[in-house]
């Protein structure tokens, strides 16, 4: 079954903050299980804010406060990733560290481009309502 690709950038974005969620539950459920009700739970509420806040600027007929909300709470999700990396966390497997540098880093960049590639998404959202903006005025 072939999967027919979707213009609507909502959608598009939908899709692919679907897909972090999906990575990053995966790399959570390996990090120490001292960081369990920490930064995994910090990490956790960031991407279902994203995924949330994605909603919500797309029923919104004003929206130019909820996408800066959302661009802020992407940034926090893209820095918890990052201080997750830099703690070691990606190098565990069931809770113990036990994963070759390599493999942490593997795993890492995959989670980073995913979030990045969401970013140039909700940069472009904004960007074309500036420029509406400005063919309005």
């Amino acid at each position: 079954m072939q999967t027919q690709k979707c213009n609507h950038p909502e959608a598009s974005i939908l899709h692919k903050c679907r897909e972090v969620i999906k990575l990053l539950n995966v790399h959570l459920n390996h990090f120490p299980r001292h960081e369990r009700y920490g930064l995994c739970q910090q990490i956790r509420g960031a991407m279902y804010d994203v995924y949330a806040l994605i909603v919500e600027c797309h029923k919104r007929y004003h929206n130019k406060t909820s996408l800066t909300r959302l661009d802020v709470r992407h940034e926090q999700l893209r820095m918890l990733v990052n201080l997750a990396f830099e703690m070691g966390y990606y190098a565990f497997h069931d809770n113990k560290r036990g994963r070759a540098e390599s493999e942490a880093l593997r795993r890492y960049t995959a989670a980073s481009i995913l979030i990045n590639e969401v970013g140039a998404m909700i940069g472009g959202w904004i960007r074309s309502l500036r420029g509406a903006d400005r063919a309005g005025a």
